[in-house]
């Protein structure tokens, strides 16, 4: 199954974060969204013990960059870089634009971004919540907000369902071997082969 293509790219990554689990789960996030990149800066996760949540051996895949500190981090030129924290003036990401090349950062639960990250953020978005969520499901969210946004996707109707349309770029109808099943058009089958 081939998931949907979205404008731009983007890559995830955290800073601090010592749980080995919670980076590996957000990796397979991230690699499940499309990541064109993930890292890390200043995480003293091991990367063995990160393999028993990312089941999709995201590392194998993905670009992975590690950076021991926020001056070894560098992202690619015209990339904006997005952190994800609490803040009260963050933008709520309900209401957020993304960019159409961005870089997403998260930190630990109890810690949060540093200040000296924070300053280096184009953009700061708040997910709307009572209190910190899980790493990869904070990454979960911003990536499938990320998701609707630049994706190609039919709109969503104004009543409740799903949209009435396919959306564009599908691949259109199926095409057969030797004959179209009578199913498909309720007509009787004919010999395309």
């Amino acid at each position: 199954m081939q998931g949907a293509s979205s404008r731009g790219y983007f890559g995830i990554g955290a800073e601090g974060v010592s749980k080995s689990a919670n980076m590996g789960a957000l990796l397979r996030t991230g690699h499940a969204f499309g990541a064109a990149f993930c890292f890390s800066i200043g995480a003293g996760w091991d990367a063995r013990a990160g393999r028993q949540s990312d089941t999709a051996d995201t590392p194998a895949h993905v670009p992975f960059y590690r950076a021991p500190d926020l001056h070894a981090f560098v992202l690619p030129r015209g990339c904006a870089l997005v952190g994800v924290e609490l803040l009260e003036d963050a933008a709520d990401l309900p209401s957020f634009r993304h960019p159409m090349r961005a870089a997403y950062v998260l930190g630990p639960e109890r810690a949060g971004l540093s200040p000296a990250l924070l300053a280096r953020c184009q953009h700061v978005v708040r997910i709307p919540t009572r209190f910190a969520l899980n790493l990869s499901v904070a990454g979960a969210l911003v990536l499938y907000d990320r998701l609707i946004q630049h994706g190609r996707f039919a709109d969503r109707p104004v009543g409740a369902g799903g949209a009435a349309t396919a959306r564009p770029g599908g691949h259109g109808h199926p095409v057969f071997r030797r004959t179209v099943p009578d199913w498909l058009a309720g007509e009787p089958a004919e010999d395309i082969g």
